[in-house]
């Protein structure tokens, strides 16, 4: 199961079952029409047409996406929490009898605990992740194209859980240094993202990428469905048919792990060029 990386923040309500102060969520107030999502794994859980101000100061539910959320009594014998059904993730408490909406039912959620797909993208939002040597260049690369939403640096493929930079630099985790690509499928297929991908790093070097050696710049692909790993795979033989001697393997994505904040958007931050990801036409 892939979970997302959680902040100590995340991990206190998430995880721990803490509470965030009432009034203090970004979605206690939000009208945006859309499906709210579970924050660690990405299950939608609530829709916006069954949220409602119940002046608690938390997001509040008349209902649930069927099955999504888990009903348990709570630790302190008088509540029932209410918690992911896909990962167990916290999620708030849920009451009943209250009298505030028709269906008398409020599932109190924790902002903290949700992320939220508005209405007009979440049919086609769709996620890849790549990896081509240091990700601070594919990173660069992927953030300029048209229908990209996010790219996010991390790390995956690895024998340890919730990876440092540091250890991961060891060599010794087996972790590959890759981005996440958020896109929106209406505006760029995967069959791009995948061509620019093979043209922005050289998929013939073996564990490393120029300068940079050792198996966390390894290329390699990530799929997170049979139809990316068809169309990684027609691609490498594609180019294999032109003479490229192409390593890139192709894996079945698992967790992926946010980088450090000062990894994010570094070309961004810094203002410089990437210094080995210089684009070569291959298709």
């Amino acid at each position: 199961m892939s979970y997302y990386q959680l902040t100590p923040e995340e991990e206190r309500v998430i995880v721990q079952k803490g509470t965030e102060m009432p009034g203090s969520g970004k979605y206690y107030l939000n009208k945006e029409s859309g499906t709210y999502l579970c924050r660690r794994c990405d299950t939608p859980l609530f829709r916006s047409s069954d949220k409602f101000d119940s002046g608690t100061g938390w997001p509040s539910f008349d209902d649930a996406i069927e099955g999504a959320v888990r009903q348990i009594p709570d630790a302190d014998g008088r509540r029932t929490e209410i918690v992911c059904a896909n990962c167990g993730a916290h999620l708030g408490h849920v009451f009943f009898r209250e009298g505030l909406t028709g269906k008398n039912v409020r599932h109190c959620v924790n902002s903290i605990s949700l992320s939220f797909l508005p209405e007009n993208i979440s049919a086609v939002t769709q996620k890849a992740i790549f990896a081509g040597g240091c990700f601070w260049g594919v990173e660069y690369h992927f953030k300029k194209v048209k229908g990209v939403l996010s790219v996010t640096s991390g790390y995956t493929g690895g024998v340890i859980d919730d990876p440092s930079y540091k250890q991961v630099c060891t060599g010794k985790t087996g972790h590959a240094e890759a981005v996440e690509v958020e896109f929106d499928a209406a505006q760029v297929s995967y069959e791009i993202l995948a061509k620019l991908f093979f043209e922005i790093h050289d998929p013939t070097q073996r564990n490393r990428q120029g300068p940079d050696i050792g198996t966390q710049y390894r290329s390699a692909i990530f799929y997170t469905d049979e139809e990316q790993k068809r169309v990684a795979e027609k691609l490498i033989d594609e180019l294999r048919s032109k003479g490229f001697q192409v390593v890139t393997s192709v894996e079945k994505a698992g967790i992926f792990w946010y980088a450090e904040e000062y990894h994010q958007d570094y070309y961004q931050k810094t203002g410089h060029q990437p210094y080995c990801h210089i684009y070569q036409k291959r298709f």
